[in-house]
């Protein structure tokens, strides 16, 4: 029977599928510094991860008996890849699976900070009984999406779906991607009626000047962030930004210097450079809409991971 390690979970629906195939699963965490050892003496073929877990040249040198390793998600940032491959490992990822759940997410930012939700959840606990009014006050210059200019950066699974619900809001959609210069959308509607859209990507610089709102879904850059000091400067003042893609892609101490000079107006952060132990600063500024990397953390979008990791490796063992 063939082993397989998910050592950061998955969904019953693809633990299930497994073993009605002749698998054994096992969901048991494991800490990185005994990965190596328990994949050896269990004689695991499949590791399977998802962010936490990191997957270096040396534990795959070390486990020579390991075929496959998934990723359940899009980025492969924790996974050494390109040595994987070179050394006859299948890599498998899931990248359509949870880009409804990160791009619905998306927009869980966008209206906190365009009403100021994440400022007033913090402070409604603890003034509301005594400063309702004060706070009715306080709160209520926000601003609608429709008819706003959302800048999407990145036009792959993900940001194509940002872009059919900033369709469905009103939005105007700005895109801009280096490889994708075109690309058609499809909106499906409860009744079964559909709608197609043309997207075009512009230049990056038309972008940043134009958007009254900024996404980013594009992996990081081992370099440099993709929005720094010289960007925040470029964009209109008040612009609100979005990171659900990848902490890093974002430079935080220019997004923090941005937000104090009021070129800024908020930020929603769903990932951060320095996970699981993110920049106090940016916990504590009451100017941006925080979550713990929950993007792609639905039980629909963990059930697609399960079940396209599940067939992948079925059909690898076919």
């Amino acid at each position: 029977m063939k082993k397989i390690l998910a050592n950061d979970g998955l969904s019953k629906s693809g633990i299930l599928h497994l073993e009605n195939n002749g698998f054994l699963v096992i969901t048991e965490k494991v800490k990185q510094e005994d990965l190596e050892k328990f994949i050896n003496d269990q004689n695991v073929e499949v590791l399977l991860v998802r962010s936490a877990t990191k997957v270096n040249s040396t534990l795959i040198d070390n486990c020579p008996n390991l075929k496959i390793i998934g990723r359940g998600g899009v980025g492969m940032d924790n996974i050494d890849v390109e040595y994987a491959k070179k050394n006859k490992k299948e890599v498998y990822n899931t990248p359509g699976a949870s880009s409804l759940s990160v791009a619905e997410l998306v927009f869980a930012h966008l209206f906190n900070i365009s009403r100021f939700l994440h400022e007033s959840n913090r402070e409604m606990p603890l003034n509301g009984e005594t400063s309702f009014k004060s706070l009715k006050k306080k709160y209520s210059k926000g601003t609608e999406l429709n008819r706003k200019k959302i800048g999407i950066i990145g036009l792959g699974k993900i940001g194509q779906e940002v872009a059919k619900i900033a369709i469905g809001l009103g939005m105007e959609i700005i895109t801009y991607d280096k490889f994708i210069k075109k690309c058609s959308i499809e909106i499906k509607f409860y009744n079964q009626k559909k709608i197609c859209f043309e997207l075009e990507s512009t230049s990056f610089e038309n972008l940043l000047k134009q958007s009254d709102f900024i996404t980013v879904h594009v992996p990081k850059n081992k370099e440099t962030a993709i929005i720094g000091k010289k960007e925040f400067k470029i964009m209109k003042k008040g612009v609100g930004i979005i990171n659900a893609a990848r902490g890093g892609v974002i430079d935080e101490v220019a997004l923090l210097e941005a937000i104090e000079k009021g070129h800024v107006l908020a930020a929603g952060l769903d990932v951060f450079e320095n996970e699981p132990e993110p920049s106090v600063g940016l916990l504590m500024n009451e100017k941006i809409s925080l979550s713990p990397h929950i993007g792609g953390s639905t039980v629909e979008a963990q059930d697609r991971i399960g079940l396209e990791l599940a067939e992948k490796i079925i059909n690898f063992y076919k």
